[in-house]
């Protein structure tokens, strides 16, 4: 794992596993890479995957002063792609973390390979809305009475209970003033004039019972992106990528591999060469 400094000064995190197409993962809403253990494993077998932290969480720094955005988060990835030397990479974004990959998509579509959307909405006014005391756990996730609120909406009962280091692996642990920017971040994006123009194969996965973002999003995002692909996991909630492991990690990865990015043009270029 190391650090490289944005342009704004920030210091953000990242790390790199594994060989062949570069992989750039994006977390949840106020969640850092820890997010991604049980998967990632997976994930490295086939491809050189990258993940970072969104300024706010994990090991990155965590300026408070301005308001975040997705396509300042966007930017950040960007600058982590360019500190690799790597001119393309595919994109599995999770949750809001989806939202990021949807801003990149249409930020610099030269960037990316293929694009994995998984639980995530298309926000704005047409996205299909939370029930309010989902809502309301999401604001409460960071402090102690949100916490048993959070595993319910990301799995069943009984998976939760057997696997409890996973749900706190998907409970925010930053500043809560940095997950309140997180949440700002998230809820005030409306990509739905961006999806037509995204020209990267995309997946959309998502669980049919969740209820942290419903599954009407998948359906939306699946239509208004172009030639979109849509894989729905019966009895999943939102963090379908752990409970139904390894299930959906084979089917990312095979719909990846159909997207390879040696058959159009470099996998991992320099971007200075």
């Amino acid at each position: 794992m190391s650090h490289l400094i944005a342009a704004d000064g920030t210091r953000l995190w990242y790390d790199v596993h594994g060989e062949g197409d570069p992989l750039l993962l994006f977390n949840g809403q106020a969640l850092d890479h820890e997010m991604w253990d049980g998967v990632h494993t997976g994930l490295v077998r086939r491809h050189r995957v990258v993940r970072t932290d969104f300024r706010g969480t994990g090991g990155s720094d965590a300026p408070l002063g301005e308001p975040y955005s997705l396509e300042l988060f966007a930017r950040d990835a960007l600058a982590v792609l360019d500190h690799l030397g790597i001119g393309r990479a595919h994109v599995y974004g999770f949750s809001m973390g989806g939202k990021v990959a949807q801003t990149l998509a249409a930020l610099a579509p030269e960037r990316l390979g293929a694009l994995v959307l998984g639980s995530t909405a298309p926000g704005g006014d047409r996205e299909v809305e939370r029930p309010r005391s989902a809502t309301l756990a999401l604001r409460q996730a960071g402090t102690a009475a949100g916490r048993d609120l959070i595993g319910p909406l990301f799995y069943t009962p009984a998976w939760a209970a057997e696997h409890p280091d996973t749900v706190a692996r998907v409970l925010p642990r930053g500043p809560l003033r940095a997950q309140r920017l997180h949440f700002g971040a998230s809820t005030g994006y409306d990509g739905w004039d961006l999806l037509p123009g995204i020209a990267a194969p995309t997946l959309v996965v998502h669980g049919e019972d969740d209820e942290l973002t419903p599954v009407g999003n998948a359906v939306l995002l699946a239509e208004r992106i172009p030639d979109a692909r849509l894989l729905t996991r019966p009895g999943m909630r939102h963090g379908y990528l752990h409970e139904d492991e390894p299930d959906s990690t084979r089917a990312v990865l095979s719909f990846l591999e159909q997207h390879s990015l040696a058959e159009h043009g470099p996998a991992s270029r320099r971007l200075h060469a």
